[in-house]
């Protein structure tokens, strides 16, 4: 059980460097079009800290409800009777 487990993340963290994806980061594009936004009166600044908040906690309520998971099924596999 462990070498699988071992195995799956050494694939996996193999996968993430061989397939880079690139990427082009909007901060600046996001926060000129806020300002600008905040300065004519509109409230599209607290719409995008909102998002933000949003994608940050994803991944951790994913990696928890993963880890829960894998605790309960780890639990009961270690009460149950060997054959």
């Amino acid at each position: 059980m462990k070498n699988k487990f071992l195995k799956s993340v050494v694939f996996a963290f193999t996968l993430a460097i061989a397939a880079p994806v690139v990427t082009y980061a909007q901060c600046p594009m996001c926060k000129i079009g806020a300002e600008s936004n905040l300065k004519n009166g509109g409230t599209a600044g607290s719409g995008l800290n909102t998002g933000i908040l949003y994608m940050l906690a994803m991944p951790y309520l994913l990696v928890s409800t993963l880890g829960f998971i894998w605790y309960k099924n780890r639990k009961k596999e270690s009460e149950l009777p060997d054959a």
